[in-house]
């Protein structure tokens, strides 16, 4: 049986004076790929800020057996890699500067890229296939084009945990089927995945499926289960129905 990567309990998060978190406890298990999903202010990215220690709330996160609230910083940064949305650099920044940045928890202060941190950096830029324009600035850039990059940041750190809030923004069908290979590929070396994704039908692609709705997660189940299915198409209000087609889940709405 997996170990857990993230456990959560009791959490409460409040955005300005409205609570958004209401005790969330949660156990997410390592090696494995959960997608976090729920109609609009559910509380979806608010729960996986609070994951990644991003933002102030009560209760407890573990993080592979450890607090995250107790553990240094460096060290938490070496484990659990972020991506969030609408994330800025530099624009004058090179792709490969911004990529770069994902080995700072590895470097010691000041000191110049290692050639462990060089080749890291080399295959997170070809695992998204931003490679080729690494001698880029940021702002030069498409929108998903500059997705791609902040993923290969986020890769580039070789973190055990990797959280993800909406990383699907901007990529277009090809390159979002290009960021499922890069999560197999992940989960296939043993990391952990956790997304947020209003794609429904990529997040069926999940291992397990964390279901939110108001502040509270209303179903955790793996994406093949029919519990899960039905839990889904509740908490949008029957407006989905889950069907097989190809041998994968999708979401299609009625």
């Amino acid at each position: 049986m997996n170990s857990i990567a993230i456990q959560a309990d009791a959490i409460r998060a409040s955005l300005g004076n409205v609570q958004v978190l209401h005790g969330i406890d949660l156990a997410l298990q390592s090696g494995c790929w959960t997608s976090i999903v729920g109609p609009n202010g559910a509380g979806k990215s608010t729960l996986l800020k609070a994951l990644a220690g991003l933002l102030p709330h009560t209760g407890t996160v573990t993080l592979l057996g450890q607090s995250l609230a107790k553990m240094p910083g460096r060290m938490r940064a070496q484990q659990l890699a972020w991506l969030g949305q609408n994330e800025n650099s530099g624009e004058d920044l090179t792709v490969w500067d911004v990529a770069m940045l994902g080995r700072l928890p590895h470097q010691p202060w000041l000191a110049a890229p290692s050639v462990a941190d060089q080749v890291a950096v080399e295959q997170a830029l070809r695992a998204t296939q931003a490679w080729e324009w690494r001698g880029r600035t940021l702002g030069q850039l498409s929108g998903g084009e500059r997705q791609r990059v902040l993923l290969a940041r986020a890769l580039a750190v070789q973190a055990q945990v990797l959280l993800m809030d909406e990383p699907l923004a901007n990529l277009d069908p090809p390159h979002q089927a290009d960021w499922l290979v890069v999560v197999r590929d992940l989960i296939a070396q043993g990391k952990t995945v956790v997304s947020v994704l209003h794609e429904i039908s990529f997040a069926l692609h999940a291992d397990q499926m964390v279901i939110m709705a108001k502040g509270s997660v209303t179903h955790q189940g793996a994406c093949a289960d029919l519990a899960t299915h039905r839990a889904l198409e509740d908490v949008f209000d029957k407006r989905i129905t889950i069907h097989a087609l190809a041998e994968q889940w999708v979401a299609l709405p009625n």
